[in-house]
C-alpha cells in the first residue's frame, strides 16, 4: 500500500509494510487516524509465553493480534508443533472475521481450526484443546446461521486453558 504521497510504506529495514494504523480487529484505518498498537511480528517466545500473550489479547477483544502471536509460534517453534499453532491461528482469525461481520469466513476458519486441533496429537502446553475445539465449533455454528449478527470479540473471548463453552457470552446449555 502507498502512503498519502503515493510512496510505498517500508519498515525500518526497507521491506514493504503497510504502515496504516489498525483498529483492534486488525482492519486498516485511514492515515492519521489513531489506531491500536500493532502486534510485533517475528517475536520468539516460549510456548507458555505465547499462550499467556495470546490469552491477554483474546481477553482484550483483539483476536487478530492473538493470531499474530500464534503465527510467530508456528513459524519459530519445532515443526512437530506447527499444526497446533496453525490451528490456533485459524481459530483466532475465525473469531476476527466473525467480529468483523464476515460470518461465512469466520465460520469456515473456526471449523478449520477445530479440525486441525482434533487431529493434533502433540504437546498442549497447558491448553485445554478439547475445550478450544468445542468453543470453535459452537461459535462457528452460531455465526454461520442465516442472519447471524457480528459477534463482540471481547464477549466471546476464547479461554485457552478451558472453562465453559459460552454462546453469546453466556454458558451453553448442555443436554
Amino acid at each position: 500500500m502507498a502512503d498519502r504521497d503515493g510512496r510505498r510504506d517500508r519498515d525500518g529495514e526497507g521491506r514493504a509494510r503497510n504502515a496504516r494504523p489498525r483498529d483492534g480487529l486488525g482492519r486498516p484505518l485511514p492515515y492519521g487516524t489513531p489506531g491500536v498498537e500493532r502486534q510485533p511480528e517475528g517475536v520468539v517466545r516460549s510456548p507458555a509465553e505465547s499462550v499467556r500473550e495470546a490469552q491477554r489479547l483474546l481477553d482484550a477483544g483483539m483476536p487478530f493480534h492473538a493470531h499474530e502471536v500464534f503465527e510467530d509460534a508456528w513459524k519459530a517453534g519445532p515443526p512437530r508443533e506447527a499444526p497446533l499453532w496453525r490451528a490456533l491461528a485459524q481459530v483466532a482469525v475465525g473469531l476476527t472475521h466473525a467480529a468483523r461481520g464476515n460470518a461465512t469466513g469466520g465460520a469456515r476458519l473456526l471449523l478449520r481450526g477445530a479440525e486441525g486441533l482434533a487431529s493434533y496429537t502433540g504437546a498442549d502446553h497447558g491448553m485445554d484443546l478439547g475445550h478450544v475445539q468445542a468453543w470453535a465449533r459452537a461459535l462457528s455454528e452460531r455465526v454461520g446461521a442465516p442472519g447471524a449478527p457480528a459477534v463482540d470479540a471481547r464477549v466471546e473471548a476464547l479461554q485457552l486453558r478451558g472453562g465453559e463453552v459460552r454462546v453469546a457470552g453466556r454458558p451453553r446449555r448442555r443436554g
